[in-house]
């Protein structure tokens, strides 16, 4: 990545506030919206959260990790993870803070109405002035889907109805849609988000499966994927988005670090985590999520941790 006369660009950093009840407590949300406002004064460009809204027997069925710093991933949870709910905590991040993005990661869509979810993302996007970025997703965990009364085998396609009963509802007034799963008829939801085309969204998972493609070509502003693409996932993908007569430049790609912990109880070293980045910027990804509770535990060294990082990925890139 460069900045078009042949120098490096540091990529855009993302501060994962998800999961970091190792450095402040679960309840302490407040701290988190500290965390936020710290990383922004950094130079950090966005945040991000991710949910569950309930988690129930086998969300640990792989068994949790050796490291509670670690990355909570299908499987490995403990029911008991405390996830506050992603739309309220970044409104309070949005009314904090002026510049950062506001990125809702894994929000699992098919758990709500379209209409009431096009809502709250309509007044988040205005009341951000556009810095909201929109992860919409179906998730993995069965239990979830059951205790809200939601068919877990259709969450594909209620994800699809999703997109595409937004692009309308955000677009006209009044507005109509009529899918297998949800329909209605003339009506008007205001007001509407802060740019015409509604929040940016990205769209991610382990592979880069058909319906994926489909979502990422029709709607996808972003590539978030869960883990590491594979080259041939990358060609598919830069194979689609020309297919469609779109350009793959103009998508956000989104990488990350991921912390090696020698044991239970220790933090990761961030110098090797950062290394990973430059192999990544040659792979065209411009973007990197990293989560601080890896590498400290101490919150009253974020502030140090994030002008680190800038510090240190400037150093990297050029």
């Amino acid at each position: 990545m460069t900045d078009g006369r042949g120098g490096a660009v540091r990529p855009r950093l993302v501060l994962i506030l998800s999961e970091n009840w190792t450095l402040v407590p679960a309840r302490d949300l407040r701290a988190l919206v500290r965390l936020a406002v710290v990383a922004e004064e950094a130079g950090f460009d966005a945040v991000m959260v991710s949910e569950h809204v309930a988690l129930g027997h086998g969300a640990d069925a792989g068994g949790v990790p050796e490291n509670p710093r670690d990355y909570a991933l299908p499987g490995n949870q403990d029911p008991s993870t405390p996830w506050p709910d992603p739309l309220t905590l970044l409104a309070a991040v949005a009314s904090a803070t002026s510049r950062l993005r506001l990125v809702g990661s894994s929000i699992i869509a098919p758990l709500r109405h379209p209409l009431l979810l096009a809502k709250q993302l309509a007044t988040l996007d205005l009341l951000s002035e556009g810095r909201l970025v929109i992860q919409p997703t179906v998730s993995w965990h069965r239990p979830e889907y059951e205790a809200l009364g939601v068919p877990f085998e259709r969450r594909g396609e209620l994800l699809d109805e999703h997109l595409a009963a937004w692009r309308a509802l955000w677009q006209e007034s009044p507005a109509s849609f009529e899918g297998r799963h949800y329909r209605f008829a003339e009506v008007s939801l205001e007001p509407k988000p802060f740019r015409e085309q509604g929040p940016t969204l990205w769209f991610g998972g382990e592979t880069v499966h058909d319906r994926l493609l489909r979502r990422l070509v029709e709607y996808g502003n972003g590539f978030n994927p869960l883990g590491t693409p594979s080259d041939e996932d990358l060609v598919r993908l830069r194979s689609a988005m020309a297919a469609a007569g779109r350009d793959h430049a103009e998508l956000e790609m989104v990488g990350g670090t991921r912390g090696r912990f020698a044991d239970a109880d220790g933090v990761a070293d961030l110098g090797e985590a950062l290394a990973s980045i430059p192999a990544q910027l040659e792979r065209g990804f411009t973007t990197i999520c990293i989560k601080p509770s890896q590498f400290i535990d101490d919150p009253d060294e974020i502030g140090r941790f994030c002008r680190d990082v800038v510090k240190r990925l400037d150093t990297l890139v050029h």
